[in-house]
Parts: structure tokens; C-alpha cells; sequence
């Protein structure tokens, strides 16, 4: 019976001592199972939030580049951060106090090309530079690497030139460095944006930048909305990251590379919180191991939704603007490329639409980038709810807008659409507590008829919408092959141009203005002439407009002036009137060039007298007295060119002492023909005798309108009659044939040919 005991003893200790070891083992085995699986939950949830943070971080920053470029990437602050066009009070009321207050800048600093600070601001208010040195020397770094990418982004034309490429595609059109600084004790966010134009200017060498350093402090409030992108709970900044519970911390590193802070947060630990409810039960083991690893799955499929979300989020802000939520140019060329991949023959038309706000440009400048945002959110709105089902409506840049109209079986659908945009968009905008008319000109273009080609369809869309522009804005315009020749002629007409003028190719003429009796030449006014070798003689009605349009239409003024004042310098006893345009006049630089081409020419500042038309009042006329009055100082001659054609005339006469009238040719070329021209004439004449101003009559081209205004009280006449516009080498024999000297019975037309 013992021996049975034993062997069955022996026989139990043989199972129940494997199963015992095999449960030990297993529960061991679970236990450290349990055990590294929590270690690992905790490791994974840990990454997951910083992975997360670090994400959501850099998202802030590539909103604060953004936030800069609306007054980085602008023709006035590249203008007035320059050395020698520097303004603090602008760049403070315009860059500084408006980060401040419109998206909440705690610093702003701008350092010159040269590489100094010269404006610092400290939540809107004005500090002195120097007091930025101790963060410029901790976001060296950034300043160096945002002014080299710039220094980089330069192109260089053919004609030696060079023009800043700013990036096509992205987040920002801006060349800027982002990272992080100390402010106030207390980690900040800080972006470096190179200052640089909105449009291509045209350098003759590669020149640093001014760069904009903008700073954001990572305070409470803010760390709290960040905690809120990234799903983490009590996101706070610690100076050690011992102070951190479990390791959860992101180390914040300054550009130099070293640590400035960190962020700690608290952790979710899943696992610890699992291991922590089945220790004590060891028992349910199995049951505890079930549902421990459910809850594993639970937190992980929790874990992964979030990271899908954000991933969600980060792809839909990469397809879509932020400011208006439409499609933005990446989106819209992938839309493009499929509707084009499925396009068979036999199908429908794809209908391209380019639409663009006019002059939205004079809104910004007028009633700030605030308004002017509030004007392209408007605009989407009523875009999206006009434009059909099946349509792609996206915002390529700026006031720019394309419209992807697939299934078009005819043009009038399109025409349809485009209707109802315009009409909407005649009933004006409330914006800023005002209303704004704010009309489309709107280019389209169709597959198969205008192309097959992505690239050249949005070509041509573009080339409608100049068109439409071209016909005074507020309308639409298809394409067609001529517009595309009517562009290349523009072009090749502006390439030459700019050759003309850097080579010295254009000519310039004078046509004297002579005493009431034409005996005596008192003066001659400069005009300009280009004939190409390949074109022939090219209009400056044509010419012009062109030069205004690409930009050169101060460097053709200045270059009329220099030659006219270089010429006259032979002529010491006559006038000399030179026309300038509208533009020009405007150019903030008018009158340090107008002073500096005097002093080169050794010019009589009282022997000048230049010539201007209503139409530079039609801005701000109260700034363009001021630029009068200052020509005037200086002692040149101020004239109002085509006098009597505009509605405002007189209140300009009121406002302005002009030196001279010059009555515009349509009065004169009704003398003969009109009743009452000859009353006109005199009524004007009369008038500017009253105020004390030289009048001349230009246009005269008969002895019969000669001998009219020879019985008025005029001072000048101008016209073929007495000279058409002659080389300056005929002008002393122009002066000659006048006086009589010649064996003429009349004055009569010189050619330029002759």
C-alpha cells in the first residue's frame, strides 16, 4: 500500500510538479509578458504624443513663417526696409503693430541687408534695435540660412539680370527658417523670413535681403491650444526635464543646437494602468490576460485613430487653402490630370476658367491685408455655392481663382456659369463696415479644342483673362489663337524695349514752341521715337503701354530726361518741356532722380519745365500737390498738359498754381469747323492769363488756326505748321526759317527725313 502511495505519489509529483512548473511558468511568463507589454504600451504611447507634438509644433511654425508673409513677401516693406529708403514709423504701423495685433507677434525684429537690427518691437510697441542683439545672436543661425536661400533664389536672365524665384508650390510663397529662442525667460517660437517683393524686380546683381525675425512665446494659453492639436493632457514648459513624469518630455533646441527647454506633459501610461489592476489577481490570470489585452487593443486602436485623424488633417491642409478652405493648386492639377485621363474622344468638353478679382490690389493697399482677407473669403463664398456639383473651385494664389468645369457640352454652358458669377458678384461686398464693388475677369479655355494638355490649357486660360483685362476688366473672354499672338507680339515688343533702352537705342525728337507771331522759338518739347531694325517704326501710344505694364516706364522717363537735358545743354537761351507719365510721378524715388539727373547735366533747373495730365490725381491728390509744390521748390516749371479734356480741371487750377496750360489740340482743330471754338479758346486763355499762367496752344497745323490765335492773348504756339518734332542737330536751323532768315514766305513743316 506504501509502495502504492509512493509510486502514486511519485506518479502525481511527476504531473502535478510539470503542471505546477508548466502554471508557474506560465504565470510567470503572462506576468512578464503583462509586464512588457505595459512597458511597451507606455513606450508607444509615449512616442505616439511626442511624435504627435513634435508634429503639431512644426505646424505652428510653418504658421507663423505664414503669418509673416503677408508683410514679408510686399512691395512696400522690401521698399522700406532698404538702407536708403528706410521708415521706422511705417514698418512699426505696418509689419510690427500689425503681427501684434492681428495674430499676436510678442517680438518683432528687422535686420537690414547689412546685417544690423534696425527695428524692434515688443508687443506692438517700439523698442530700440540694439535691444534685439542678445535674440538676433541666438537666431543667428536662422538669419544666416534665411538670407543665403534667398541670396539663392536668384535667377539670372539672359540680358544679365537677375530676379528672385520664390517657391511655386507649398505652405508659404516666402523663403524663410523657423525655430526656437528664449523670450521673457521662457521658450518662444521664432520664424526668419527674407523681405522681398511681391513681384519679380529685375537686379543687376545678387543683394542680401532684410529679413524679418517675428517670435511667439509659448505661454500658457498657447501650449494649452497646442496640447488640444495634439490630444495630449498638461502640456506645460519645465526648465529640467527631471521635473517630467515618466520621461514624457520634447527637448526644445535653439538653433545653435543646444537646449533652451523642454515640454513635459502627462503621460497616458495605458500599459502601468493595466498592470496595475491584475497584479493582485493573479487568479484570473487568464481572464485578466483577455481583457488586459483587449483594453491593449482598445488604447492602440484609440492611439492609431489619432494618428490617422491628424494625418487626415495634415492632407487635407496640403490640398486645401487655409484662408478660404477651397482646393488649392496642387489639389486642382490633380483634379485636372484625372478628368484629362478619363477624357475619350466623343466626350464632353472640359471647361478651364481663370478668374481674378480687379483691382484687389488698391484694396489691400487701402484698407489693409485684414480687409482684404475678408474680401477672398467672400469671394470663395460666393464662387462656391454659383459653381455646379461636379465642379473643382480652387484658389490658386493671391486674388486668383480656377474653375474646372468637366461635361461642357457647349460654350454657352460655360458662359451660363461665368453669367451668374458676374452677376453675383455686381452686388457689392459689406467689408470693414463699407461696401465694395469688387467685379471678375474671368479667362476660359476648353478640352480638346484649345489643347489636351494640362500645361497649355491653363496657359491659354490665362492669356483669356489678360485679354479680359486688357478690354477694361468686369468681364470674360474665351480663347482663341489670336490672343496667343497678340501676347507674343507684346512680348517680343517688351524684350525689345528693354534692349532698346539699356543699349541707348531710343531717339529723341523736339518740337519747338515759338512766339504768338511763330517768329521766335521760345522753348522745344522732348519727344521720344524708337525704330527697330526688325519692326521698323514702333508708335509710342503702342510702346508705352508696354513700358507701364512690365515696370520700365521710369527708367524710359528718366531716360527721355537725361538725353532732353543733355541735348538742351546746346541751347542755352530756349525752355525745354519734357512729358511725364503718371507712373512715373508716383515713383516714390521722382524727385531724388529728377535732382540727381539735373546735377549730372549740369542742367538750369528754371530752363526745365515738365509736363503732367489729370490723370496723376487719380489716387491721392493731396500727396501729389506735395510732389508739385517740391518741383516747384526746386525751380523747374510745372505744366497741365491737355488742358480741357478732363472733368476736374478748374478744381486742379484752384488747388495747384501751374506755371503753364497747355490747351489740348481738340480745341484747336475745332476752330475752323465750330461756332463757338473760337469762344472756348479765348475763355481759356482769358483764364490762364487771370492766374498768372503761360497758356499754349499745341495742334496747330493750318495758317488759317495760326491766324486766329494770333489775335488772342496767347503766349505759345506748338504744332506741324510751325515745325513737326525735328533732331536736335536741325534746331538752330529750325530757329533760322522762323525768324526769317531763310527765303520762306511762310513757316513751313520740316521733316525728320529731310
Amino acid at each position: 500500500m506504501a509502495a502504492k502511495t509512493d509510486t502514486g505519489a511519485r506518479l502525481a509529483n511527476a504531473i502535478l510538479f510539470p503542471v505546477v512548473g508548466l502554471v508557474l511558468l506560465a504565470i510567470a511568463l503572462s506576468v512578464g509578458l503583462i509586464a512588457y507589454t505595459s512597458r511597451s504600451a507606455d513606450i508607444a504611447a509615449l512616442n505616439s504624443e511626442r511624435n504627435l507634438l513634435r508634429g503639431s509644433t512644426g505646424l505652428q511654425l510653418e504658421l507663423l513663417a505664414k503669418e509673416q508673409e503677408g508683410v514679408a513677401v510686399w512691395d512696400q516693406a522690401f521698399f522700406y526696409a532698404r538702407p536708403e529708403t528706410l521708415s521706422t514709423d511705417w514698418l512699426n504701423a505696418n509689419v510690427g503693430q500689425w503681427l501684434y495685433s492681428n495674430h499676436g507677434h510678442d517680438q518683432t525684429v528687422i535686420v537690414s541687408v547689412g546685417g544690423e537690427p534696425i527695428y524692434n518691437s515688443v508687443r506692438g510697441r517700439l523698442k530700440a534695435p540694439e535691444q534685439a542683439e542678445h535674440l538676433l545672436e541666438t537666431v543667428k543661425p536662422l538669419v544666416a540660412r534665411a538670407r543665403a536661400r534667398f541670396i539663392a533664389s536668384f535667377s539670372r536672365l539672359p540680358s544679365g539680370l537677375y530676379y528672385v524665384e520664390r517657391p511655386k508650390t507649398g505652405f508659404t510663397r516666402s523663403l524663410y527658417e523657423t525655430g526656437f529662442a528664449v523670450f521673457e525667460g521662457e521658450p518662444a517660437m521664432v520664424s526668419v523670413t527674407a523681405i522681398g517683393p511681391e513681384m519679380k524686380q529685375f537686379l543687376s546683381a545678387r543683394r542680401p535681403p532684410a529679413v524679418l525675425v517675428s517670435l511667439k512665446k509659448l505661454n500658457p494659453p498657447r501650449l494649452a491650444a497646442l496640447a488640444e492639436r495634439s490630444g495630449i493632457n498638461g502640456l506645460r514648459s519645465v526648465p529640467d526635464p527631471r521635473k517630467a513624469t515618466g520621461g514624457a518630455y520634447m527637448v526644445l533646441k535653439s538653433p545653435r543646437a543646444a537646449p533652451l527647454g523642454y515640454l513635459a506633459w502627462a503621460a497616458e501610461n495605458p500599459g502601468s494602468a493595466i498592470l496595475s489592476g491584475v497584479g493582485p489577481v493573479l487568479f484570473f490570470l487568464a481572464a485578466t490576460i483577455a481583457g488586459l489585452t483587449g483594453l491593449v487593443l482598445f488604447y492602440t486602436r484609440q492611439n492609431t485613430r489619432r494618428l490617422a485623424e491628424s494625418e487626415a488633417r495634415a492632407q487635407h491642409a496640403a490640398l486645401h487653402d487655409s484662408l478660404t478652405g477651397l482646393a488649392n493648386r496642387d489639389f486642382f492639377a490633380a483634379r485636372f490630370r484625372e478628368e484629362l485621363a478619363d477624357w475619350e474622344v466623343g466626350k464632353e468638353s472640359i471647361g478651364v476658367i481663370y478668374i481674378d478679382l480687379d483691382h484687389f490690389k488698391d484694396i489691400n493697399d487701402t484698407l489693409g491685408h485684414a480687409a482684404g482677407d475678408e474680401v477672398i473669403r467672400e469671394a470663395a463664398r460666393r464662387l462656391r455655392v454659383l459653381v455646379p456639383e461636379e465642379a473643382t473651385l480652387a484658389r490658386i494664389s493671391g486674388d486668383e481663382f480656377a474653375l474646372l468645369l468637366p461635361g461642357c457640352d457647349t460654350r454657352e454652358r460655360i458662359e451660363q456659369v461665368l453669367k451668374r458669377m458676374q452677376d453675383r458678384f455686381a452686388v457689392p461686398m459689406y467689408i470693414g463696415g463699407q461696401h465694395l464693388h469688387v467685379s471678375l475677369s474671368v479667362g476660359a479655355a476648353t478640352a480638346p479644342e484649345d489643347s489636351l494638355s494640362m500645361g497649355e490649357l491653363l496657359r491659354k486660360a490665362d492669356i483669356a483673362l489678360y485679354s479680359a483685362k486688357a478690354s477694361g476688366r468686369g468681364r470674360w473672354a474665351f480663347f482663341d489663337i489670336g490672343m496667343e499672338e497678340h501676347v507674343r507680339t507684346r512680348e517680343n515688343l517688351a524684350h525689345a524695349l528693354r534692349e532698346a533702352i539699356a543699349r541707348e537705342k531710343l531717339t529723341v525728337v523736339y518740337q519747338p514752341q515759338t512766339t504768338i507771331d511763330g517768329t521766335k522759338v521760345l522753348s522745344v518739347e522732348a519727344l521720344l521715337r524708337w525704330t527697330d531694325p526688325d519692326m521698323g517704326a514702333i508708335s509710342p501710344a503702342v510702346f508705352v503701354p508696354i513700358a507701364e505694364e512690365i515696370g520700365l516706364i521710369n527708367d524710359l522717363g528718366l531716360y527721355v530726361l537725361r538725353r532732353a537735358c543733355q541735348d538742351a545743354a546746346a541751347w542755352p537761351h530756349l525752355g525745354l518741356a519734357v512729358n511725364v507719365s503718371p507712373t512715373q510721378f508716383r515713383h516714390p524715388r521722382f524727385i531724388e532722380d529728377l535732382r540727381d539727373t539735373l546735377e549730372a547735366c549740369a542742367f538750369e533747373p528754371t530752363r526745365l519745365e515738365i509736363e503732367v495730365t489729370e490723370s496723376v490725381f487719380a489716387d491721392n491728390d493731396t500727396d501729389i500737390l506735395k510732389v508739385l509744390t517740391q518741383v516747384q521748390k526746386m525751380g523747374v516749371r510745372v505744366a497741365l498738359d491737355d488742358f480741357g479734356v478732363g472733368y476736374s480741371s478748374l478744381s486742379y487750377l484752384r488747388r495747384f498754381p501751374f506755371n503753364t496750360l497747355k490747351i489740348d489740340r481738340s480745341f484747336i482743330a475745332d476752330l475752323e469747323i465750330a461756332p463757338h471754338a473760337h469762344a472756348i479758346l479765348s475763355t481759356i486763355i482769358d483764364l490762364g492769363e487771370a492766374l498768372g499762367m503761360k497758356v499754349v496752344a499745341e495742334g496747330i497745323e493750318t495758317r488759317q488756326q495760326a491766324a486766329i490765335l494770333l489775335r488772342t492773348n496767347c503766349d505759345r504756339l506748338q504744332g506741324f505748321y510751325l515745325s513737326r518734332p525735328i533732331p536736335p542737330e536741325r534746331i538752330l536751323e529750325a530757329e533760322r526759317r522762323l525768324a526769317g532768315d531763310e527765303d520762306t514766305a511762310a513757316p513751313a513743316m520740316i521733316s525728320l527725313s529731310a
